[in-house]
């Protein structure tokens, strides 16, 4: 099969994989896009109905678009799905393609002997080669629910986040919510104007100012280059605080919900907590986070036994043309946000980039 060499493949076509199209077209690429759902917003139109960006629109844009409207405000979820989809018309005029329903199976080393190539075979026999792939697939499709005791025979729904749409999502009038992040505390926050809520964590939740000195967080990260800082380790990043306008402390002071200790088992409808006491728990909602989604790389060999990219800042260390983005503090605290994906996605493909020139040319002799 003839490989083109001006193309490059993005799997995902969410705010990272746009940010890659983009980068791709300015390094004069053909960039394809594919994308598994119907539609070009990653896994933003499946996210809570009460979702909003932690950061102001100024803040918050994909490179060479803005996101429009007040600068200062908190875009919510579909806002964020509007302006993806106006993003991704704006690169198929430039020339980008795009497959929508168009999910990816397998990826594998193809092309002549020295060469790096890749062939991607999808879900519906799809086979494309090129000699350049960027995994940009996230990691919503990949919840992560840790083996909590009891919590496989728990008697009630138990639920994670990445399926939580409204308080009518879960039923009953006590419901604990395990995780102490911003997705946690949000959650418990809306539950709680009509449950009886309990936040679990292992950790006390760590509120951060949302506006420290009248200016949002978000200004004294580019201020102070916090945003741009690299990390020595990305592959064991911190647990990030919650971003509070004031709102949730108050509500947890006040005891409209309460933050207990992790159980140290769910027994039956009952949680049993640290200091010995039993209570009857009707729902339990997991808000612990996401995995890198890479299955359709674990035949190439490029994912670690636990699905994990052999990776530094977005560079495959195995495999020569194979590129990441949006895998969280990928190179900083900001890789795998609106904000910070676009500076991400400029290095990967510019190196991508080098990479293919340099491939193309001839052995000396």
């Amino acid at each position: 099969m003839p490989i083109d060499n001006d193309r490059i493949l993005i799997i995902g076509a969410g705010q990272s994989g746009l940010a890659a199209a983009h980068a791709a077209l300015e390094q004069g690429l053909q960039p394809v896009l594919l994308e598994a759902s119907d539609r070009a917003a990653g896994s933003w139109p499946r996210y809570y109905d009460s979702l909003a960006l932690f950061s102001p629109a100024r803040y918050s844009s994909l490179p060479g678009m803005g996101f429009g409207g007040d600068p200062e405000r908190y875009p919510c979820r579909d806002e964020v799905v509007a302006y993806l989809e106006r993003y991704a018309a704006a690169l198929i005029e430039r020339g980008a393609e795009l497959r929508t329903g168009t999910r990816v199976e397998t990826v594998h080393a193809a092309g002549e002997p020295g060469k790096s190539a890749f062939l991607v075979r999808t879900s519906d026999g799809q086979e494309l080669t090129a000699p350049a792939v960027i995994a940009a697939s996230g990691s919503f499709d990949r919840p992560h629910r840790p083996p909590l005791p009891g919590l496989d025979t728990f008697a009630g729904p138990v639920l994670h986040v990445a399926d939580y749409r409204s308080p009518a999502s879960l039923p009953g009038e006590h419901v604990v919510v395990v995780g102490a992040g911003n997705s946690a505390v949000q959650v418990a926050y809306e539950l709680a104007a009509e449950r009886r809520v309990t936040l679990a964590s292992r950790a006390p939740i760590r509120f951060v100012e949302q506006r420290p000195l009248g200016r949002d967080l978000h200004f004294w990260f580019q201020v102070t280059g916090f945003d741009r800082l690299p990390l020595a380790r990305a592959d064991n990043p911190p647990a990030s605080p919650v971003l509070d306008d004031g709102r949730y402390r108050r509500a947890l002071r006040e005891g409209r919900y309460t933050r207990r200790a992790m159980f140290i088992r769910l027994d039956g409808d009952h949680a049993v907590w640290p200091d010995g006491r039993s209570e009857r728990v009707d729902a339990v909602l997991l808000a612990t986070g996401y995995r890198p989604n890479l299955p359709y790389l674990a035949d190439l060999g490029a994912v670690n036994a636990g699905g994990h990219p052999r990776q530094r800042h977005g560079l495959s260390l195995s495999h020569p043309g194979l590129g990441y983005l949006g895998l969280e503090w990928q190179r900083t605290p900001s890789s795998n946000t609106l904000r910070g994906v676009g500076v991400d996605a400029r290095r990967v493909v510019a190196a991508l980039a080098r990479h293919l020139r340099e491939s193309r040319r001839p052995a000396r002799a």
